[in-house]
């Protein structure tokens, strides 16, 4: 039986982007939704040349509505995947895909986490930091930002002269690698 997966993504959906090609010719694995809270993301354009439904929500919508957990059971999604989408995940939601929401964030957890922490800021962090490494990491989702069990982290070491911009092409050259592998590994083997 396929298992289906849902993406929420706010931004351009590079990530996501790499998540339906990995999964293209999958027999046992497909992407059957986009959610958005932002009508101007380039991930829905993504999400509609490759054929994929899609959902707009705003904070009504998702804070204080069934909506979004609705359009996810009608559509018997069985994992929720995040890549790039930047609100705080509701309770109601976390409840109704128990340990089954992934999220991708662009550093080395728990260092440079949580509310506001995500895209450029974490990069300028890392460059101010003086870090020698940064890199990425898959955790599951609970109410808190950056705070759920992390499943996975990858780095990638940083030169002297690497500024924002170069870590965050760093970074991001993990994250399109490592995420649909480990999405594939961790839906196959969840029991």
């Amino acid at each position: 039986m396929e298992i289906k997966i849902a993406i929420f993504a706010s931004g351009g959906g590079s990530n996501t982007e790499s998540i339906i090609q990995y999964f293209k010719s999958s027999s046992k694995i497909s992407v059957n939704l986009i959610l958005s809270n932002r009508a101007t993301a380039g991930v829905l354009s993504i999400a509609h040349k490759n054929n994929i439904q899609t959902l707009v929500f705003n904070k009504q919508d998702f804070y204080e509505s069934e909506l979004v957990i609705e359009n996810l059971k009608n559509l018997n999604i069985d994992f929720v995947i995040l890549a790039g989408f930047l609100w705080k995940i509701p309770l109601n939601l976390v409840l109704a895909f128990p340990s089954k929401i992934l999220n991708i964030h662009p550093a080395l957890l728990p260092k440079y986490g949580g509310e506001g922490m995500y895209g450029h800021f974490v990069h300028e962090a890392v460059k101010k930091a003086g870090d020698h490494y940064s890199g990425m990491t898959i955790h599951l989702v609970n109410e808190d930002y950056d705070e759920g069990k992390i499943l996975f982290q990858a780095s990638t070491q940083l030169d002297q002269q690497d500024g924002p911009k170069d870590i965050a092409q760093k970074v991001l050259e993990l994250e399109h690698f490592h995420y649909p592998r480990f999405i594939e590994k961790f839906v196959l083997s969840y029991d």
